[in-house]
């Protein structure tokens, strides 16, 4: 029953509301409103500040800095071998495995479209709708920057906007279709293994998704933009694996997604697999 009233609760609520005021606040530089977060948050889940090169809380200007802090690099080794393919992220494998006629899995018995989720981009639909992909959740505690799993030279990037419903265990059994409805931010990279899709779920009270190569805040809300990118010049984009994609204003999904039989995931990565940045996750 509590599970019911949960969804029934993120339907009923101003979800962009609330989303637009806790980022106001954790935007905030005010001494005492950045600490009383900060602290309380800390203190609730548990965050390793060891592994951040600021361990002192008093040295982030503001939450949205301590959540978004940068780590030691040797606090989250990138895995060398060449042919590897790492974790994006920090967080939960929640789904992984093959997508079916565009069908991608979210949670038992529910899926997701494809189509609607890439954009209703029908090139990289094609390229993708027999491949592979991979689900991580972010939870509060986990480092919230986006890294490249692999080499790969940006192409095509896409905002959509839409819902801001949480992506937990409860909402993923009980949404239909949640990731191709939440707000997102897909990057479509050409790598050596061919098309690969990044793409940056958002949810309830993430109050913002930036990447590196667009400076400050670029995304419309309430209107899709598409990017696209030159292969060469001063425009283009390239990042190598492990190199820093974007981060989340508050927790919340990486979906990956390559073309069939490009990759293949470790036999040691599976649902409800714990993973960290730079982690081998798959080969080729």
């Amino acid at each position: 029953m509590d599970n019911y009233l949960f969804i029934l609760f993120q339907y009923l609520v101003p979800k962009k509301l609330i989303s637009e005021v806790i980022g106001f606040f954790a935007k905030s530089q005010n001494y005492y409103i950045k600490t009383f977060f900060i602290k309380n948050f800390q203190k609730k889940y548990n965050v390793n500040l060891k592994e951040a090169i600021y361990e002192d809380v008093e040295l982030y200007p503001s939450f949205n800095s301590f959540f978004t802090r940068e780590l030691k690099s040797e606090s989250r080794p990138i895995e060398k071998n060449i042919q590897s393919i790492i974790s994006p992220a920090d967080g939960v494998v929640s789904q992984i495995g093959n997508i079916n006629s565009g069908k991608i899995i979210q949670a038992k018995g529910i899926y997701f479209n494809l189509l609607s989720f890439l954009g209703n981009d029908k090139e990289y639909f094609e390229k993708f709708k027999e491949g592979l992909f991979s689900t991580i959740y972010l939870s509060p505690k986990d480092y919230h920057r986006v890294h490249m799993p692999i080499d790969g030279k940006l192409s095509k990037m896409v905002y959509i906007p839409g819902k801001l419903f949480s992506v937990n265990k409860i909402t993923t059994r009980t949404v239909k279709n949640l990731y191709s409805i939440n707000e997102r931010l897909v990057c479509f990279f050409d790598t050596v293994r061919g098309p690969m899709s990044v793409v940056l779920v958002g949810a309830m009270i993430v109050s913002g998704i930036t990447v590196q190569w667009e400076k400050g805040n670029c995304f419309n809300k309430g209107k899709i933009k598409r990017f696209i990118y030159p292969s060469i010049g001063k425009d283009s984009v390239f990042l190598k694996k492990g190199d820093e994609i974007g981060r989340f204003m508050l927790g919340s999904t990486v979906v990956i997604c390559f073309g069939k039989n490009k990759i293949n995931w470790s036999s040691n990565i599976s649902i409800n697999s714990v993973v960290k940045m730079g982690q081998r996750v798959g080969k080729f």
